[in-house]
């Protein structure tokens, strides 16, 4: 498994104990809405933090054309 960054890891998680929260159908309305707002706040900062690994990656290719990306092996969310 690739190894993410503390942060992503930690608002990944953040994430998908929210999703369990709200699936599980015991919360009120008013906290179904504060869920929904903390988990749109959580994938805005997980894209962030994507879009900031993927934009390195660009310049690390850019600083050696002949470098191929290598695709992850052993992801466990295949």
């Amino acid at each position: 498994m690739a190894k993410k960054t503390p942060q992503l890891e930690q608002s990944l998680d953040s994430l998908e104990a929210l999703v369990e929260r709200m699936e599980s159908g015991d919360l009120t309305l008013e906290e179904s809405l504060q869920a929904f707002e903390q988990g749109v706040k959580l994938t805005r900062e997980c894209q962030q933090a994507l879009s900031q690994a993927e934009q390195k990656v660009r310049i690390l290719l850019e600083q050696d054309p002949q470098a191929e990306p290598v695709p992850f092996e052993g992801r466990d969310d295949q």
